[in-house]
């Protein structure tokens, strides 16, 4: 993924932390939030720490017969020191290339599943 440099994350994401990537015939989304409660960032009262961000991304690719395949990457970002987390430009390649990873191994175990239970081949019929 090639990420902006213009864009603190990496990537333009919309006012409610969302962005959608299209790369190589694939459509990813992507969501950047925090786990706060309220409309302003502060501090949680118990550890003086900033809430974590959290940027996921998340693949789907749909199949035959209404199937649908999906990948799905995490990134935390910890606040530290007292001070809410600063953007990583690395974060959302990142969790995309951790969606992709997940995709292709559940890809994976998904044609080994259908290769286990391929139906059986029809008994051969009696020349007459």
């Amino acid at each position: 993924m090639n990420i902006d440099t213009t864009q603190p994350w990496g990537v333009a994401i919309d006012y409610a932390g969302r962005a959608v990537v299209s790369e190589n015939g694939h459509t990813l989304n992507v969501r950047v939030y925090d786990n706060s409660l309220g409309y302003t960032l502060e501090r949680d009262p118990v550890t003086g720490q900033y809430p974590a961000v959290y940027v996921t991304a998340e693949v789907n690719e749909k199949g035959t017969g209404d199937s649908l395949l999906r990948g799905s990457g995490l990134v935390i970002i910890q606040a530290q020191n007292g001070v809410p987390a600063v953007p990583d430009q690395t974060a959302v390649q990142r969790a995309v290339a951790a969606a992709l990873a997940d995709f292709e191994s559940r890809r994976a175990a998904y044609a080994a599943l259908c290769a286990t239970w391929a139906p059986a081949a029809p008994p051969a019929t009696p020349a007459p």
